[in-house]
Parts: structure tokens; C-alpha cells; sequence
């Protein structure tokens, strides 16, 4: 392991470990939910750090297709965040619930709680962030892959056992700082190396230039619809239930916004550099790394390093907690009357820690995880989720919210499962349509079977 890179990650793993230990607590909502104190600063840099952990997914998406990658993994992002923000974090933030199940059993009742308790822990268990902490070790350390994933996850598991939701959002804080930094001074040495903006756009390959990457209009679209899983992503709602008020809550996912134009900005321009400079055999998911040790001196490689596994633990340590929770908070009290919260979660970090290591060791692409479990959750739990925060005669009927999500799964997992060894879907569709598609008339169903019920109950 080169010196700086050691001394620089020694540095950056003490101070989370000071962190853990300053901010260890047993007090429960302190545990999951800092004491729903949390105040617009925090709230931005544990949201903004959170939502971008899949950065070397970002650098193999923009090696591989370009500029693109602003229309498919930024641009739907935004305008599901602002969506977020203007619809739902004030109620979210108004309501007694902590977690998204909770929301589910107060609108739908304990059937649509317990599959929504089930969807968020799919979607909670970080294996595509497990395996970037991975392949980032692998780079840096001796280690095999799957030993580098174990290592990340152990330290990380460590760090969020200690102190709950006020050691992940203290930590983020400090990565939030850390990931700009770390992009700040890579890109302009990069882009220099490259001649400039202008050349480097020129040199980049045809493709690259395109608002596609050419692979066809459904491709970007589709992401669309997979950054609907915003309206529903439960590190959204675990941070707005946390914020001091609504206001906070609304605000903070306001500017977080800027934030992420402004980092996918960096990273998005760091890829187009790396598929310019590198070699075209490079290995897209680690562009990066590659980029930062052809360009940069060793001590500002070390703090790019340091930038990169921040970035990415960051968002580690949330979903893992999140994970915890999840099963601490609302998947372990189904079956069990007496359960104490903290210990459970303590549980369901080991969990969560080993489901990570197995998805990633079977999965091997960051977007490939994202696509997946994002098809699935998202078609799943958007209409139940959103309904939930409406008015009565726009919500599910009886019975109908627990069946659109097991409905919608469902049909999502069979599209992917049927898709054919040269990536084509049936009927030529992705996945999260169908799954739409089936939840949305569950919807009108349950609905119109509800009204129907309603009726006869006034005329009898």
C-alpha cells in the first residue's frame, strides 16, 4: 500500500472512530432518530452524503455512455427530490411515525406494514455500496475482494453500533466535506492534463457527446421512473422524521439539491476526463481510483482516496443503520411482543452487514443493483407510500395497499427474471412499467370495490 494512502486512511478511520464514541448513546428515539432535533446544517450533509454513495456506479456510467449520465442518473433526481420536498417532507416530518412501515400501518394496517417492512429492508441492505467499499480496498490494500468487503462492512458496522442515527449523521458531515474536497482537486488537474474543456469534449468519442450514449430513449427513461423511488427512499423520510420541524425538513431537501448538481457536475466531468486519459480497457467502475493515481502527486492521490471511501461509506453507513432499524423498529416487534430496540438493531446490523456481502459477491455491478432493486421497491411501495400521505378517498381500499405490494414486487422480480441472456425484457419493457402498471390497477380496483361497499352500507 503506497505510504500517504495508508497515513491518510489511518487518519480518516481514527476520526470515525472518535466520532462513534463521543456521539454513543441508549437512549431509543436519540438512537434512531438523534432525538428528532437535527437542525438544517446536519440535515443537508447526512441527506446530500447519503444519496451519493454509488459514486464509482456515476464513473462506470460515465466512462461507459458519457454525458448521459447527467440525463439518466442526475436530472431524474433532482426533479423527484423537489417533488419530495414540496409534497411530502413537511407531513413526513409532521407525522408520529419513525419509519416508513409505520406510515404504512397507520394509513393500510399491519398486512401493508409488514410488506413494506420486508421492501424497505430489500432496499436498505447496501450491497452495491458494499461492493464499491470492496473493489475501492482491493485497490489500496492486499486484500481479495471479498475479504475488502467483509473489512469495510466490519468498520463500519462498528461505528454504527456505538451510537445510532447521531454517530451516522456526525459522520456524514465529515464526509460531506471530504467527497467535494476529494473531486475539487481532482477534476481540474484532470481536465488540465486533458487540455481543457473544450478539448477534452472534443477528444471524448462520438457516443459520449450524446444525450443517450445511444442506447435508445426507454434506456433513459426508464431512470425516470427508477428515481421515483426517491418519493419512497426511507433515508428521505428516517432524516425528515429526525429534522426539528417541517420547515427544516422541506428546506434542507431544498438545498440539497444544489449540492448534488454541483457534485454530479465534478463527477460527471471526472468520468468524461478518465475516458479520455485512461486506456479504453480500463475497468469503468474504477475509473476513478485509476484517474486519480495517473494524475495527482501521492499526497493529494492519498486525499482523493480518503474523498472516494468517504463518499462511498457515507452511504454505507446509513443504509446498514437503516437496515438495523428496519428490523429493530418494525420487522422483529411483528413477531415478538416483547423486544427491546437497540439490542435488536444491534441484530439487525449483523444482518444487514452479511446480506450485503452475499448480494454484492453475487450482483458484481453497482448499476446492475440499482436497476434491480430499485425496479422492485420502487413499482412496490410508490403508489402505498404516497397514498398514504394523502387524503382518505385518494388512499388504497381495504385490503388493496397490502396487494399492490406484493402484486407489484412480484411482477417486477418475474420481469427481471425472465429478462434474456442479451439484456431484453418481455414485451420489450422494463421492468418497474409492468409493476406500475399492476399496482396502479390494484389501485382502481380497491377503490372502486371500496366506493361500491360504501354504497350499499347507505342504501341498506
Amino acid at each position: 500500500m503506497d505510504a500517504y494512502v495508508a497515513v491518510a486512511l489511518a487518519l480518516y478511520a481514527a476520526a470515525l472512530v472518535g466520532l462513534a464514541w463521543r456521539t454513543r448513546t441508549r437512549e431509543a428515539l436519540e438512537y434512531l432518530a438523534a432525538g428528532r432535533r437535527l437542525t438544517l446544517g446536519p440535515f443537508v450533509a447526512t441527506l446530500v452524503a447519503t444519496w451519493y454513495g454509488g459514486v464509482l456506479g456515476v464513473g462506470e456510467y460515465s466512462f461507459r455512455y458519457g454525458i448521459s449520465n447527467w440525463l439518466a442518473l442526475g436530472v431524474p433526481y433532482y426533479l423527484a427530490a423537489l417533488v419530495f420536498a414540496w409534497v411530502l417532507a413537511a407531513r413526513v416530518r409532521e407525522s408520529a411515525a419513525l419509519s416508513i412501515p409505520e406510515q404504512l400501518r397507520a394509513a393500510y394496517g399491519p398486512a401493508a406494514a409488514r410488506l413494506g417492512a420486508v421492501l424497505v429492508l430489500l432496499l436498505a441492505i447496501p450491497a452495491a455500496y458494499a461492493l464499491m467499499m470492496g473493489d475501492l480496498l482491493r485497490i489500496y490494500t492486499p486484500l481479495p475482494l471479498g475479504w475488502a468487503i467483509v473489512a469495510g462492512l466490519a468498520f463500519t458496522l462498528a461505528c454504527a453500533a456505538a451510537g445510532g442515527f447521531r454517530t451516522v449523521v456526525s459522520s456524514n458531515v465529515l464526509q460531506f466535506a471530504l467527497m467535494f474536497l476529494a473531486f475539487g482537486v481532482l477534476l481540474p488537474v484532470a481536465v488540465g492534463r486533458a487540455g481543457g474543456f473544450g478539448t477534452l469534449w472534443q477528444a471524448l468519442p462520438a457516443t459520449h457527446r450524446t444525450w443517450d450514449g445511444e442506447l435508445g430513449t426507454q434506456a433513459i427513461l426508464v431512470w425516470y421512473f427508477i428515481a421515483l423511488q426517491t418519493l419512497v427512499e426511507p433515508t428521505f423520510y428516517q432524516r425528515c422524521y429526525a429534522a426539528r420541524t417541517p420547515a427544516v425538513a422541506r428546506r434542507g431537501v431544498l438545498v440539497s439539491v444544489l449540492f448534488w448538481v454541483a457534485f454530479d457536475f465534478l463527477t460527471t466531468f471526472t468520468g468524461l476526463a478518465a475516458r479520455v486519459l485512461l486506456p479504453p480497457d480500463t475497468s469503468p467502475t474504477l475509473a476513478y481510483p485509476a484517474l486519480g493515481r495517473l494524475v495527482l502527486p501521492p499526497a493529494a492521490n492519498a486525499l482523493f482516496v480518503v474523498g472516494l471511501v468517504a463518499t462511498v461509506m457515507s452511504t454505507l453507513h446509513s443504509y446498514l443503520f437503516l437496515a438495523a432499524a428496519t428490523v429493530g423498529h418494525d420487522v422483529l416487534p411483528e413477531l415478538a411482543r416483547r423486544t427491546e430496540e437497540r439490542r435488536w438493531t444491534l441484530v439487525g446490523l449483523a444482518f444487514a452487514g452479511a446480506a450485503a456481502t452475499a448480494l454484492a459477491l453475487a450482483l458484481r455491478s453497482v448499476v446492475a443493483i440499482w436497476h434491480d432493486v430499485g425496479s422492485i421497491v420502487t413499482a412496490a411501495l410508490l403508489l402505498p407510500v404516497a397514498s398514504a400521505q394523502a387524503r382518505p378517498r385518494w388512499r388504497f381500499g381495504r385490503g388493496g395497499a397490502a396487494t399492490a405490494l406484493a402484486l407489484a414486487a412480484v411482477t417486477a422480480t418475474a420481469w427481471i427474471l425472465l429478462r434474456s441472456p442479451q439484456g431484453t425484457y418481455p414485451l420489450g419493457l422494463e421492468p418497474i412499467f409492468p409493476a406500475l402498471a399492476v399496482s396502479a390497477a390494484t389501485w382502481l380496483i380497491s377503490r372502486s370495490l371500496s366506493e361500491n361497499q360504501s354504497h350499499r352500507n347507505i342504501t341498506s
